[in-house]
């Protein structure tokens, strides 16, 4: 599920958008389901999504990649820090 290569992490997501609040809502399929508030419009669920990872993992906006912004299957690439470690160990 995660994919590490020179001090950076790839994983798979799955985005709900119009959710009653930020969270990571655990495992779906073979993806990490992240609830965000914002509604998939004009790229607001993306923007959200980006400032939840950057608030919960205290990594900057701009070290944070998404491909796949359209869909709801998406891959984030984040730098490995201890808090991205944790992550990755309570959903490996």
């Amino acid at each position: 599920m995660f994919n590490t290569k020179d001090n950076f992490v790839t994983f798979k997501v799955k985005a709900q958008p119009n959710s009653s609040k930020n969270k990571i809502a655990g495992i779906y399929g073979d993806a990490i389901k992240i609830n965000v508030k914002a509604p998939a419009v004009e790229g607001a669920a993306n923007k959200e999504l980006i400032k939840f990872l950057s608030k919960n993992f205290k990594i900057s906006k701009s070290d944070i990649s998404i491909k796949g912004e359209t869909s709801k299957q998406k891959y984030i690439t984040l730098p490995i820090n201890e808090k991205v470690q944790e992550f990755i160990k309570e959903y490996s």
